[in-house]
């Protein structure tokens, strides 16, 4: 292991740097197009193309998994970085001018001919599901070359989406950031990300966290996929032994942190009116990781991300619209807990 060296970055995320299309739509548009609900789905860039012709957008966001993550971690008070690829177009620049507005340090490169910055088009039916078809665009060109090793010392905490396995070189950017962390005594976490993305690759995602995951985000369909198992509780106990801690969410409820012979359940907050479950488990992994960068319990963690999954269920699109800071302190107050 290399010398220690000073942190500045609470948590480094790495991963797609989408523009998210979000519209409302109703069962029968998915139906008729034969679209999978609940899902996450990679299309080519005609494809998704139809799909925009058919839709009314109500907004467009910037997203990505990470980036939502380290998003809300910069609105919980801490200090992240990004790294992923955009192309030096409208959506691009939209996407670098939101990610550092929102206060998260992103100094990527851009690319400057090739293709476009991805975007996802996020279908949001009545029962507030959300489906996401993904064109991606310039971040297929994400290269080991862009993992900047000054960055990943500076980080407590590196933070990698399970998305990139899509790319083909993703398991490469994802050793090479997590060797780093590890040589500089970091902490790296990784998220399975969607159920699609382990599908077929359950050996590829496993070796990856025996090898170099500290901390596991996921939720229990993606557990029960990379196990290839149907009892949720058994792969519990499966993944004890690869993992250090492992987070698993499971929508309402709640989630359970598993660290060693420990099983730590934490039921989800109360939500009166759920609207759009995009960026759940990306706030749920901000609010988790940021307990972890403060000292907190993991019981605390887990709490914390509960209360920042709540947060963005409330409204359309994976970025706070509250300050997460202020929003977690009073919960946490009227928890009887320190804030």
């Amino acid at each position: 292991m290399k010398k220690e060296t000073a942190t500045y970055y609470d948590v480094v995320g790495i991963g797609n740097a989408i523009v998210d299309v979000l519209a409302k739509v109703g069962d029968r548009f998915l139906v008729e197009r034969n679209l999978p609900k609940g899902q996450m789905q990679i299309l080519e860039a005609k494809d998704a193309g139809q799909i925009y012709n058919d839709i009314v957008p109500e907004r467009e966001v910037p997203g990505g998994s990470a980036a939502n993550t380290v998003a809300g971690i910069a609105s919980l008070g801490g200090a992240p970085a990004f790294i992923g690829k955009v192309h030096d177009d409208a959506l691009g620049q939209e996407f670098t001018r939101d990610i550092g507005a929102a206060g998260v340090d992103f100094f990527t490169p851009p690319l400057n001919q090739g293709p476009m910055t991805g975007r996802s088009i996020v279908l949001v039916t009545p029962d507030a599901m959300r489906s996401m078809f993904t064109y991606l665009g310039a971040n297929k060109y994400l290269s080991e070359d862009d993992v900047d090793e000054n960055i990943i010392k500076a980080s407590l905490i590196t933070y990698i989406e399970g998305y990139i396995f899509g790319y083909d070189n993703g398991v490469n950017i994802a050793a090479k950031a997590a060797t780093i962390a590890h040589e500089y005594g970091r902490q790296v976490a990784f998220s399975l990300s969607d159920v699609n993305a382990v599908n077929g690759k359950e050996d590829l995602f496993l070796d990856f966290i025996k090898e170099n995951v500290d901390v596991l985000f996921a939720n229990d369909d993606e557990l029960r996929t990379l196990y290839k198992g149907e009892d949720f509780y058994e792969c519990l106990d499966l993944i004890k032994p690869h993992i250090e801690i492992a987070a698993i969410t499971r929508g309402a409820k709640g989630s359970v942190v598993v660290n060693g012979r420990t099983k730590i359940f934490v039921e989800a907050e109360k939500i009166e009116n759920a609207v759009d479950t995009t960026g759940a488990g990306d706030l749920y992994a901000a609010g988790f990781l940021y307990g972890m960068t403060q000292g907190r319990s993991l019981g605390t963690c887990a709490i914390i991300g509960s209360i920042a999954a709540a947060e963005v269920v409330t409204h359309y699109g994976a970025r706070p619209e509250v300050s997460l800071r202020g929003l977690v302190r009073n919960k946490l107050l009227s928890y009887g807990k320190r804030p």
